[in-house]
């Protein structure tokens, strides 16, 4: 089922329309975009995009697009392309983390293994890499870029903070680059695409990259206070993964500076085995009546304050308006 636009209040409805109908539009471009001969890859490539999605960096595409003209040629094209590339990390991060589901549904890796998830992920960037070149040279060189930031972002992640590095600086470095990238490259190119005032591509750049930590933030919210029936996600998948989160970051570096029982208690279980599911309840229970939970909720709305802030630079009107709601939308949403 192609999605629709998310329910976002506050949304000028004339525009709200005009975002809904070219999501459609770019739901048809990701369809041809994979479409094969390959018995296997025809599946493969269309696991998870057939499990659905929120569409967030299309929208946001359309959105940057609508300060000017939505229909230019090259603007669908250009949210295929975002999306394409989110869903090609996606099949190598599932196989990194070993995650056994994604988006309610099996990931790839668990149904046909790792090599034929990460050559799926490989098939789509390379489907990406042609709509890219389908667009401009330019947009060549943006995607490139945002794809050398994915992959070290991942890498950067993986091998942890090296000796003398702070923690945190680390952390946020690796959300921009693993999430904040593409959805800064979704703003850069839904402007340029449209013909939209001169500097707005620039400021959208600027936008999505500030959006994008935000996003990822709340996020690590989500990964502790999220209700399965309501989000979709297990609450503590990163936890039971030994994947740093700003609140066991925050919980750490508490545990350098006092003393205190409840702090070595989470400590003691966070470096302890979460396989159990009880344990990882535990530890999940003790995260969310945490202080360090509700600074993160606070620090991903400061991010967003500053990613509205951003948006100021923009002409005023409907857009501007909408993009403010969904710089909302992204830091408080449920699931």
């Amino acid at each position: 089922m192609p999605p629709t636009l998310p329910a976002v209040p506050d949304i000028d409805e004339d525009l709200a329309g005009s975002v809904a109908d070219r999501l459609l539009l770019v739901e048809d471009r990701l369809r041809e975009s994979v479409a094969t001969s390959d018995d296997m890859a025809r599946w493969t490539a269309r696991h998870l995009m057939d499990a659905g999605g929120k569409r967030v960096r299309p929208m946001l595409v359309l959105l940057a697009a609508s300060l000017g003209d939505v229909d230019a040629p090259g603007v669908v094209d250009a949210g295929a392309l975002v999306e394409l590339t989110h869903l090609a990390s996606l099949y190598h991060d599932d196989v990194m983390d070993a995650a056994p589901t994604r988006r309610g549904a099996q990931s790839a890796h668990s149904i046909w293994g790792n090599n034929v998830a990460i050559l799926t992920g490989d098939f789509l960037f390379a489907r990406a890499s042609a709509l890219s070149a389908g667009i401009s040279t330019e947009a060549v060189r943006l995607h490139s870029h945002t794809f050398e930031r994915l992959c070290l972002g991942q890498l950067h992640e993986t091998v942890g903070p090296q000796e003398g590095e702070d923690p945190f600086d680390h952390y946020i470095s690796v959300l921009a680059d693993k999430t904040a990238s593409l959805l800064a490259l979704a703003g850069e190119l839904g402007a340029s695409q449209s013909g939209a005032p001169e500097g707005s591509a620039e400021i959208m750049r600027r936008y999505g990259e500030k959006v994008g930590v935000a996003f990822q933030l709340a996020d690590d919210v989500l990964d502790l206070g999220s209700d399965h029936s309501t989000s979709g996600k297990t609450p503590g998948t990163d936890l039971r993964d030994g994947v740093p989160t700003m609140p066991t970051l925050l919980v750490r570096r508490r545990a350098a500076e006092q003393d205190d029982p409840r702090t070595r208690e989470i400590i003691k279980r966070l470096d302890g085995d979460l396989s159990s599911d009880a344990e990882l309840a535990t530890l999940v229970t003790l995260l969310r009546e945490d202080p360090a939970l509700a600074e993160t909720q606070a620090l991903a709305s400061r991010t967003a304050d500053e990613a509205v802030e951003i948006l100021s630079e923009l002409p005023e009107g409907s857009v501007r308006e909408a993009l403010t709601t969904f710089t909302r939308s992204l830091v408080e949403r449920r699931s």
